[in-house]
């Protein structure tokens, strides 16, 4: 038998993004093929774009979330649906994902707005959106409590197939945050205890 060819700078990009699980940056691909700068590594996904866009595979690459990602084809779209019926999904609730659109369009924004926004208390949904990694903690609010600052994450662009903030759907008018009322020593907002994950479940798209 013969040796196998050498792979390709291309064919080890293609290899990298198959492997990785997050979005991989052009900084972090020319360090790994130790290539002379970022834009030789961004002139090899090119070619491997142009690779995949030139054949009728049910894969492309992508920019988002700062990164390139292979994924599939929005034309292979109904075999995936049949997949993902036959498995558990993880899913947001429709508290959740209230909490996580205030979020993506004021951030950052402490718990006592976001409360005053919902109407409920949403300590437990923020705990599930921590513990999802699509929110984190950036800050403290310089106000009575000093409370916890939020904003999105990467892992929140990934989910929803953004390149960055700036692909957020555009919203008519501006959303507005009442203050909070009933502020307490700690700086939360005396509000209704959300009723939980009730509802309709949405899916984060992973």
């Amino acid at each position: 038998m013969g040796s196998l060819p050498v792979p390709t700078p291309t064919d080890v990009v293609e290899a990298l993004l198959f492997a990785s699980d997050t979005p991989l940056e052009a900084e972090r691909i020319r360090e790994v093929l130790d290539l002379a700068d970022v834009h030789e590594a961004r002139r090899l996904i090119d070619e491997l774009r142009a690779r995949y866009e030139a054949s009728s595979q049910g894969l492309q690459i992508v920019e988002v979330g700062g990164g390139y990602r292979m994924i599939t084809r929005s034309e292979v779209a109904p075999w995936l649906v049949r997949l993902a019926r036959a498995r558990t999904r993880t899913r947001l609730s429709r508290p959740a994902l209230e909490a996580l659109t205030i979020i993506a369009y004021k951030q950052p924004v402490s718990r006592p707005e976001i409360d005053a926004v919902r109407g409920v208390n949403s300590e437990a949904v923020l705990d599930n959106l921590l513990e999802r990694r699509l929110v984190r903690i950036t800050g403290r609010k310089e106000a009575p409590g000093r409370p916890y600052l939020f904003e999105t994450t990467r892992e929140f662009l990934v989910a929803f197939g953004l390149r960055d903030l700036g692909d957020l759907p555009k919203v008519e008018g501006e959303l507005v945050i009442p203050e909070p009322a009933g502020v307490a020593e700690h700086g939360e907002a005396e509000t209704q205890q959300d009723p939980g994950p009730g509802g309709s479940d949405l899916a984060t798209g992973r």
